[in-house]
């Protein structure tokens, strides 16, 4: 899965954020059991990252909760 930018972040509205929110830990679930079960391959630094973009789009939800 491709990284997301700050800036599309930003232009979305809160239910795509919810729903690229929700995919997003789908997806860090999914590579997180492959990393216990020791199948996960080329991306182990993908997980990094994936956690990183959930933080930033629960960082930008939180904001505009605070701003409404």
């Amino acid at each position: 899965m491709a990284r997301v930018k700050l800036k599309t972040l930003q232009e979305m509205n809160r239910t795509d954020l919810t729903e690229k929110l929700s995919e997003l830990k789908a997806e860090l679930m999914k590579l997180k059991s492959e990393r216990a079960k020791g199948t996960l391959k080329k991306e182990t630094g993908s997980i990094r990252w994936m956690r990183r973009d959930i933080a930033r789009i629960l960082t930008i939800i939180n904001e505009r909760g605070n701003s409404e």
